[in-house]
């Protein structure tokens, strides 16, 4: 259960802030993000996973907020980066540089020369092609990378196909025969240092036995390269710990150790983790007011001022985000996201509606929530799309130049403006009405 956002009073509160004092003082749509949560999800993790001295890398691409990275670093967190965008924004924050991991399949040579520059900890190299361009660009600098090899285990998640990146048909490492050849590579190249194995299979992961045949199939391979002479001191396991988006889907994440620890801890090897969702998911809000209720045919649209490129997740995966009046009478306190009080078709009354919740995009795939049931609500009325604190307004837009929403962050009983609401002319910021310089053919 989450309990940073729950009822009181028949009234939704984030910690001990009642959003209606956010909707009151900064409007909506609004992103309301619980500083605890994220902080907690963190210690947790820590902790599940105490034995094999765990480094907490936050997954930056969930949240980028700055303020809330800002509190992460902090609370000790390291940053899994995949941009140099996104290792500056950590650096920003106040990160340590020695804590910073960058990912992705496209590293470019500026990018790489950027992390260098600021002595991140490590890259995840997932190519024999970038292997060579770290190399030279170390070169350059006459420094030496430290990297970490991404091994593509081909495992299936078990979790939405655009979300599973450890599976052989995926864009993501590198097979293990190929691995192989990748320590040749290594050894023959004079700028790198080989500090750590990475094994991130997907996002939304909720059985534990996906993480550990992860490492069973890697584990022949990782005592060859412990044979081999290598300075070997991480395994990276990735992230994709699963969170409840409806109750009980989520795993404890005591569930994960339980079966992963015995086999890190053989290894030798200190574990390295990349959480996103499982911090961030359910430390936000998207806080929504409603404009029309319209009856058609035999449905029922419940307009918000929220939209899709607001929070795009329901659009592209279908996904399922509990969508929840923030007043209603009756709901015992303490009424949450979770196991032992879920907000569901039982407690929407007596009178439920079955509302399709939908934004004010020019688009059929403008929605929240499709056939739901929900207590009857009206014209300016407010409701919350929960779970929404990953991939949500990191993966926002300005789709129908609708300015992206102002987030708010609540540390018990404060809240205050994280980023502020885009303007007009904040949306054209950058473009010209005629040309400052033209260029011949």
């Amino acid at each position: 259960m989450n309990e940073e956002f729950h009822y009181k009073g028949g009234e939704l509160y984030c910690e001990n802030v009642p959003v209606t004092r956010v909707a009151e003082r900064i409007g909506t749509p609004v992103y309301i993000y619980s500083q605890n949560h994220f902080i907690k999800q963190a210690n947790a993790i820590r902790e599940a996973f105490k034995e094999v001295e765990p480094l907490v890398c936050y997954s930056v691409k969930a949240n980028s907020n700055l303020g809330l990275l800002r509190a992460m670093a902090l609370a000790g967190a390291g940053f899994d980066a995949v941009s140099k965008g996104e290792v500056y924004r950590a650096l920003r924050a106040g990160a340590e540089p020695g804590k910073v991991v960058f990912a992705g399949v496209g590293k470019q040579a500026d990018e790489v020369d950027y992390a260098l520059s600021q002595g991140i900890l490590m890259f995840n190299v997932e190519s024999e092609s970038e292997l060579d361009m770290i190399s030279k660009v170390a070169g350059k600098r006459k420094v030496e990378a430290p990297i970490a090899l991404r091994l593509n285990p081909d495992v299936d998640p078990k979790t939405h196909k655009y979300i599973a990146t450890g599976k052989r048909e995926n864009k993501f490492g590198i097979d293990l025969e190929r691995a192989e050849k990748c320590l040749t590579r290594i050894k023959e190249l004079k700028n790198l240092r080989l500090r750590g194995l990475h094994i991130h299979i997907g996002s939304q992961i909720t059985q534990a036995d996906r993480h550990a045949e992860a490492i069973d199939k890697v584990t022949p391979f990782i005592e060859k390269v412990k044979k081999g002479d290598f300075p070997l001191e991480f395994l990276n396991v990735g992230g994709g710990f699963g969170i409840s988006y409806q109750p009980g889907e989520g795993l404890a994440i005591g569930e994960f150790a339980k079966i992963m620890v015995p086999k890190i801890k053989a290894l030798g090897l200190k574990m390295l983790s990349e959480p996103g969702r499982f911090i961030s998911g359910n430390g936000g809000i998207l806080l929504n007011r409603v404009i029309f209720d319209k009856p058609s045919g035999d449905k029922n649209f419940l307009i918000v001022d929220g939209a899709m490129n607001d929070l795009l997740r329901p659009s592209i995966y279908q996904a399922y985000h509990l969508s929840w009046p923030v007043k209603q009478a009756g709901l015992p306190d303490g009424a949450a996201l979770g196991d032992k009080s879920p907000l569901t078709d039982a407690a929407a009354g007596k009178d439920p509606v079955t509302y399709d919740v939908v934004g004010p995009i020019c688009e059929s795939g403008d929605y929240f929530a499709l056939g739901r049931k929900l207590p009857r609500m009206k014209e300016g009325d407010l409701l919350a799309v929960f779970s929404a604190g990953a991939y949500g307004f990191s993966m926002s837009s300005n789709y129908n130049t609708r300015g992206r929403p102002a987030e708010v962050i609540v540390n018990g009983n404060e809240f205050w403006v994280a980023r502020d609401r885009e303007t007009l002319e904040d949306q054209v910021r950058g473009e010209r009405l005629t040309p400052r310089e033209t260029f011949k053919a």
